[in-house]
């Protein structure tokens, strides 16, 4: 089995795995991060979703020799070392954008990444538009999408205009 070097959330890991590995696998069963959900199989659901340098990737449809020498953050990884969340989690949670929470953890890192890609706003289309790899079957993604728009100020530490506020 070849050892493959993964960084993730800042951390150096050296793991045994098969070629064939997902990456998503390696994560869940080899390492013990299993914030990273496995959803559907078929890279179609979004609950894998991690961050693969600087951007959101299906971890369900990248082998993990793929990852190596990239910094993998995955859920566990965003919130600071104080345990103070991240912007988006914090809002995920202020906005009720969750019920069940299977798919919360990818949800939360397309949308970190969605925002990153965004400076100059976005709107409630464009969120709406943005989300389409991940599925929530609970939530009907209003707060989901409300989330999101209240998580991009702080991304961007812009205050809101006062008409969205």
């Amino acid at each position: 089995m070849p050892q493959v070097k993964l960084t993730v959330n800042g951390k150096s890991h050296i793991v045994d795995v098969e070629a064939r590995t997902l990456l998503v696998e390696a994560l869940r069963e080899t390492l013990g991060l299993t914030g990273t959900h496995i959803g559907c199989d078929t890279s179609q659901c979004g609950a894998c979703v991690v961050r693969l340098g600087d951007m959101s990737v299906k971890s369900c449809s990248i082998l993990a020799v793929q990852a190596q020498g990239a910094p993998i953050t995955t859920i566990e990884g965003l919130a600071a070392a104080d345990g103070s969340l991240h912007p988006m989690q914090a809002m995920f949670r202020e906005h009720h954008a969750l019920q069940c929470g299977y798919c919360t953890p990818g949800m939360v890192m397309s949308a970190i990444d969605l925002v990153e890609r965004h400076p100059e706003g976005l709107s409630e289309a464009e969120i709406r538009h943005g989300l389409e790899g991940n599925l929530c079957r609970c939530t009907g993604y209003h707060n989901i999408v409300k989330a999101i728009a209240a998580a991009w100020p702080l991304m961007h530490e812009k205050a809101l205009p006062a008409a969205a506020e």
